[in-house]
């Protein structure tokens, strides 16, 4: 069996799991959203497809996450980091692979990702950067078991404009892995395709 082949079998059996119909429509607003998703990112993304049902909720979801872009007060690395911690507590497979592929596209450290699931372990992080991770999962804790100490620490570290978007960009990110993981996406390969690319 071909590559080919193969991907879109792939394809097919992961759209077929989710919880909601996840195929490529031919009005408009559907092909616009298909060919920007390609353009942009190699491939149409599977919660593009799932908020087409919803086109209000789509449009409200991009507005918004142009927004969340244009955020700089926060060292993209750290946000990066705090982003991946907080899907991997949760769970979200698309999320951990797009948040990979992002932080490659953006030209950001890449090298460390792997080891965000199991940062207590590692020995590759520094004395911020396990702060942020720690920070991650105690705000995407059901209920949030953010610590003084620990939001005393990472304002003076970050600023109190860095904290705040460091805060916001956790939530932010548990709306993102929430919605995708309860509709049941999974990897899109987004991180596999990189891979290749750079050899």
């Amino acid at each position: 069996m071909s590559t080919t082949r193969q991907v879109t079998q792939s394809t097919q059996e992961r759209r077929a799991a989710a919880r909601v119909p996840l195929h490529e429509g031919t009005g408009l607003v559907d092909r616009v959203i298909q060919w920007y998703s390609r353009r942009a990112y190699g491939d149409v993304l599977d919660n593009a497809l799932a908020l087409l049902h919803h086109k209000r909720m789509l449009w409200s979801v991009l507005r918004f996450e142009q927004g969340v872009a244009k955020w700089d007060r926060l060292d993209p690395d750290l946000k990066t980091l705090a982003q991946m911690a907080s899907a991997s507590r949760i769970g979200c497979s698309w999320c951990m692979d797009f948040g990979w592929y992002a932080a490659h596209s953006q030209g950001l450290d890449t090298s460390r990702l792997s080891q965000v699931p199991r940062w207590r372990d590692s020995d590759v992080f520094t004395e911020l950067e396990r702060r942020v991770l720690e920070y991650a999962e105690a705000v995407t804790a059901t209920p949030p078991e953010v610590t003084d100490e620990l939001a005393e620490a990472l304002r003076a570290d970050l600023g109190d404009d860095g904290f705040l978007e460091l805060t916001m960009m956790v939530a932010v990110e548990n709306e993102r892995s929430r919605f995708n993981t309860a509709l049941g996406l999974t990897s899109q390969g987004f991180k596999d395709r990189c891979e290749l690319s750079d050899r």
